[in-house]
């Protein structure tokens, strides 16, 4: 499961007290909240289907797909369906070829979510094996679903602007000079993650 609040908030206390305006920007907007996720194939298998849609189109995509494999919604269900079937669910060619990916994976055993490398790095080099997750995606499982407090996706466009925007910056930082800004930072940039995001676009900011 996710960082819970009692983590975050450890976290920025101790980012707060090296960094100034990190210190200010919690005074001024308060702790986040946690993001919690289930750790599992159903939670990658979601992030799939709500790729590139609205969140009212992945719903009833998945919605769908509940009716027609169960709430559980084992692997196995997944892969005995044939193509017409899943696409009147909703799920694309290309969709169908990643939740193909998925449910193979763990299938075969190739890929235990359960034991996932305790590296980040190499837990995020597994992830990535399946299709239609890259980076930013297994960044997002590992820190709300496992809850690894190290997590810190630089490529993400609003943690970009959030911490330009914490640290006064002129302009949104890239992905390289966003990494290198939160590296004095570790282990706890996964909670400066998580208040990034509660920063970037808040009125009291």
């Amino acid at each position: 499961m996710g960082l819970k609040n009692a983590e975050i908030r450890k976290g920025l206390d101790d980012i707060a007290a090296r960094e100034p305006a990190i210190a200010r920007a919690l005074e001024l907007a308060g702790y986040p909240e946690e993001r919690i996720r289930a750790r599992g194939y159903r939670t990658l298998l979601r992030t799939i289907v709500g790729q590139q849609v609205s969140v009212a189109a992945a719903a009833s995509v998945w919605n769908r797909l509940e009716t027609l494999l169960g709430e559980d919604m084992p692997p196995e269900a997944l892969l005995a369906q044939d193509f017409d079937t899943l696409r009147g669910c909703g799920l694309s060619r290309q969709k169908q070829g990643y939740t193909r990916s998925l449910c193979e994976l763990v299938v075969s055993g190739d890929l235990d979510l359960d034991n996932l490398p305790a590296d980040d790095e190499a837990a995020i080099a597994e992830l990535v094996r399946i299709k239609g997750i890259g980076r930013w995606s297994a960044e997002i499982y590992l820190l709300f679903a496992e809850g690894r407090p190290d997590i810190w996706p630089a490529g993400d466009l609003a943690v970009q602007a959030g911490i330009g925007k914490l640290l006064g910056l002129a302009e949104r930082p890239g992905e390289k000079q966003t990494r290198a800004l939160a590296d004095p930072w570790r282990p706890h940039r996964g909670s400066l993650a998580i208040f990034t995001w509660h920063c970037y676009n808040n009125p009291a900011l």
